[in-house]
């Protein structure tokens, strides 16, 4: 799923140009994901918690995206559309990836906590990082390969391929899931059920909120084109290098994970990761080699890595498994807007302080938020993962 949604990514952003040569054209394609992805992702939530059954959505949501990519391949190839209307097909394809994206990731999570012994959950949330890791590296260059060497129309008949792989994959699961409530709440109060908890609930919203204002402060990625251009003076293949790094530093990272997960100092570890990762930024902040940026990049995807499993694994242990769903499609609120906003204050940081100075300031913010979540959420800093079980 990660590939295909990528490599449509890829290909989308370039399709999207050629139609308009309009910049704001390509800051419109993540809105127009990013709005209806935040409107259904509660409702996808009550839904895999209350109805049968989670490989049904997981697989519907695969399906769609399929779908989804045929049609821009046919869109591509001219057989459906206009020039005129094509770049409102596409919107509106992306518009529809928003809402199949809100009913995968708590389908992912009710399955992931389904299929596994809960003993297990550390060690496979390293696989599990591992894999998304690597689709973010192997999606957007294989779809960029695509594009470049073949067409558009190749590589999103590509991306069809992939998500028809993953809805067998998610069908072919042998498992018994439990059955849905007969009785299930009203929408609204089980949207509500589900922000109680999590809100009323130190260890689960310290380490939403921790990860979610480590990315929004420290996330550097979104400035790495400016850094290329005015401090190395590299080229656009400096930036393929720089944009990797993180998610190579974050594959090794799960890989180790895996084999061997950590089970002590579980809050410690977390807290400790996300202030490396500040460290990590303001270095390369300071840097003014390219390959030392790299490293530094590479370190900090190191220490994000632990930082996702360790998250991904609190969150699978502490909560119940009737409220995945829900408390899943919160989390992706979480992680989706700091991403979306982090982009937005690295831009406005940058134009208010320079550029320098507005990743320094963002390392030093991400430590400082450590230091008061550690203050505020003493449950989360003392935690260990066996109290959980």
């Amino acid at each position: 799923m990660v590939l295909a949604y990528q490599i449509m990514a890829v290909a989308v952003g370039w399709h999207i140009y050629e139609i308009t040569h309009d910049t704001l054209a390509l800051g419109l394609i993540g809105l127009a994901e990013v709005i209806p992805y935040f409107a259904c992702a509660l409702f996808a939530g009550h839904a895999v918690d209350h109805y049968y059954s989670r490989r049904f959505f997981g697989t519907l949501a695969a399906v769609t995206l399929g779908v989804n990519a045929l049609t821009l391949s046919a869109l591509a190839m001219g057989l459906i559309g206009s020039t005129a209307t094509a770049s409102l097909w596409i919107y509106g394809s992306i518009m529809l990836t928003g809402i199949e994206r809100a009913f995968i990731a708590p389908s992912y999570s009710t399955l992931f906590a389904i299929i596994l012994p809960r003993e297990e959950y550390a060690r496979a949330s390293g696989i599990s990082s591992a894999a998304f890791q690597a689709g973010l590296i192997i999606g957007p260059a294989l779809g960029g390969l695509l594009v470049g060497f073949a067409s558009k129309t190749v590589a999103y008949s590509v991306a069809t391929l992939f998500c028809l792989c993953a809805a067998i994959m998610i069908w072919s699961i042998k498992i018994k899931e439990p059955a849905p409530a007969l009785n299930s709440p009203p929408v609204f109060s089980s949207i509500a059920q589900g922000l109680r908890f999590v809100f009323s609930n130190q260890i689960v919203l310290g380490a939403l909120s921790l990860d979610m204002f480590a990315v929004l402060f420290g996330g550097a990625v979104a400035m790495l084109p400016a850094f290329i251009h005015d401090i190395y003076h590299y080229g656009p293949e400096g930036l393929g290098i720089l944009r990797a790094a993180p998610a190579v530093g974050a594959i090794f990272t799960g890989i180790w994970l895996a084999r061997r997960p950590i089970n002590l100092h579980a809050g410690r570890w977390l807290l400790g990761s996300v202030a490396g990762f500040g460290l990590s930024i303001i270095g390369f902040g300071l840097s003014n080699s390219i390959w030392i940026a790299g490293l530094l990049l590479i370190l900090s995807g190191v220490f994000d890595g632990v930082s996702v499993v360790m998250r991904t694994t609190i969150l699978q242990l502490a909560t119940p498994d009737a409220m995945r769903g829900r408390v899943s499609a919160i989390n992706g609120i979480f992680i989706g807007s700091s991403n979306e906003l982090g982009a937005f204050e690295s831009g406005l940081a940058a134009r208010l302080m320079g550029l320098i100075p507005s990743v320094l300031f963002g390392g030093v913010m991400t430590i400082a938020v450590v230091g008061i979540t550690a203050k505020l959420a003493p449950k989360l800093r003392e935690l260990e993962l066996h109290q959980l079980h």
